[in-house]
């Protein structure tokens, strides 16, 4: 990016009440790990300190933002903005070296009126970049999660597609053992009964692979109380097929949504309040709706999703991409709950 462009985009931030922060350019890798699982340390670049620490170079600007704001005790509403580099090991053509510029809002407690301002300094911020025409895409993760909740599907299963959502290879392959139980042996359900049945006898409190005896059986009941069926797994992978090819403009995103309910009977209505956006004539610029979300790379956003693309070279590239986080720091990094929303810049987009 040209620095002249870098430095309106600087000074736009701080116009808008936007801080800047510095980063620090490890944290503890235990972080990273709790979020993405062990099979994301291939990815990292990681050593250990004279403490025995394993720490990592940042892989994600945001992770070390939030941290930042969660160490620090705060409670009251903060508007900050960093720039740096995320490092992350690659195996194809992609750079380890990602420069980005990300802007978020912490203890946000306006939803709605945030995750608008976000949106509306992300087009500021493209108009100031010299950047006419581009393609907004907006997503809503909760719209999935009211339509799963809504399914005659067991509630463990809820649960499972839910949370493997952003991978969307094993949530594939969860679809297809829903569709057809195809995965289901008749021998191993049988020799499971039997082995529970004897495990019925022994005391609850008895530890195996640091489980207990209660807690296996509370859980093999659950399974055997609220079985699946493959009548109801059929039509409801189809519902949910469906619904992740819905893509229209923003605007008739309600219409087209509440529509798809109806067909299905579920009981949802969706309002404007699923979107940030009131305004749509912005020239040149395309406002899209999408339940697929971008693609489903970001795994910890909670609500409001976008991107923005834009076109160099002939080629569509994302140069804006965030959404609201709302359960980042309490369900993957196990720390207090703090309501955000922010973005990211891709500062290398014309590279």
């Amino acid at each position: 990016m040209k620095s002249q462009n870098y430095n309106r985009i600087i000074k736009t931030l701080k116009t808008k009440g936007f801080k800047k922060i510095e980063l620090d350019p490890v944290l503890e890798s235990k972080f990273i790990l709790q979020r993405s699982g062990e099979n994301f340390r291939k990815y990292l670049f990681s050593f250990y300190n004279s403490d025995a620490q394993e720490l990592t170079l940042i892989p994600d600007l945001s992770i070390s933002s939030i941290l930042r704001y969660a160490q620090s005790k705060k409670n009251s509403k903060e508007k900050v903005f960093y720039t740096g580099s995320a490092f992350r090991k690659s195996y194809n053509k992609n750079k380890v070296v990602i420069r980005q510029l990300g802007l978020e809002i912490f203890s946000s407690q306006n939803e709605k009126k945030d995750d608008k301002e976000i949106i509306d300094t992300s087009i500021t911020i493209l108009k100031k970049a010299g950047i006419k025409s581009a393609k907004v895409k907006i997503g809503n993760f909760k719209l999935f999660e009211l339509l799963i909740q809504k399914l005659s599907i067991p509630e463990r299963w809820k649960k499972r597609l839910i949370k493997f959502y952003w991978n969307s290879n094993y949530f594939s392959e969860l679809l297809k053992r829903l569709e057809g139980n195809l995965d289901i042996d008749s021998f191993v359900v049988a020799g499971d009964h039997k082995t529970y049945l004897k495990m019925k006898k022994e005391n609850p409190n008895k530890l195996i692979a640091g489980r207990s005896y209660k807690e296996i059986l509370d859980r093999y009941e659950k399974k055997i109380n609220d079985p699946r069926v493959t009548k109801t797994g059929k039509q409801s992978c189809k519902i949910i097929k469906e619904f992740l090819k819905i893509k229209c403009s923003l605007k008739n995103a309600p219409k087209i949504l509440n529509k798809f309910y109806k067909k299905y009977n579920l009981n949802i209505s969706v309002g404007k309040e699923f979107f940030p956006i009131t305004n749509f004539k912005q020239k040149n610029f395309k406002f899209e709706f999408s339940t697929d979300n971008g693609g489903r790379e970001i795994e910890y956003y909670s609500s409001f999703i976008f991107s923005i693309d834009i076109k160099i070279k002939n080629k569509q590239k994302t140069f804006i991409s965030g959404g609201r986080f709302n359960d980042l720091t309490s369900k993957n990094l196990g720390l207090r709950k703090i309501p955000a929303v922010g973005c990211a810049i891709n500062l290398g987009v014309y590279e």
